[in-house]
């Protein structure tokens, strides 16, 4: 089984950033397509970025996009996602998740197989 573990949540002023970290507790990580999730209160939880296992194609939803960065270390078993610019409406709970054997970008909940805790995040205006 894959353990994901994210950190780096927070308080930050609008305009801000933050950098969240997932580590990985498996070999398999190098194997595993890569994403981040994010749940608001009341809100469904919704796509925010994915990454392939070996890096460089990555794909953002359009809320996120030329604000946030995925990015990998396989030798770190780490995923990360930098964000910048941040907006109130960016307020949410965000969620590491992986799909082991999976060779593209994964962009819906149902293709990941294993899930972190969850990190809060919330922006101030």
């Amino acid at each position: 089984q894959v353990q994901l573990v994210e950190s780096g949540g927070g308080l930050v002023q609008a305009g801000g950033s933050l950098r969240l970290s997932c580590a990985a507790s498996a070999r398999t990580f190098s194997r595993s397509a890569m994403g981040w999730f994010r749940q608001a209160p009341g809100k469904e939880r919704e796509f925010v970025a994915a990454i392939r296992w070996s890096g460089g194609i990555t794909f953002y939803a359009d809320s996120v996009k030329g604000r946030f960065t995925i990015s990998r270390d396989n030798a770190k078993n780490t995923v990360y996602l930098q964000m910048n610019s941040l907006k109130p409406e960016d307020t949410a709970v965000y969620y590491c998740a992986a799909a082991v054997g999976f060779a593209g970008v994964a962009i819906r909940e149902g293709q990941y197989d294993y899930w972190g805790q969850g990190t809060q995040v919330t922006v101030s205006s």
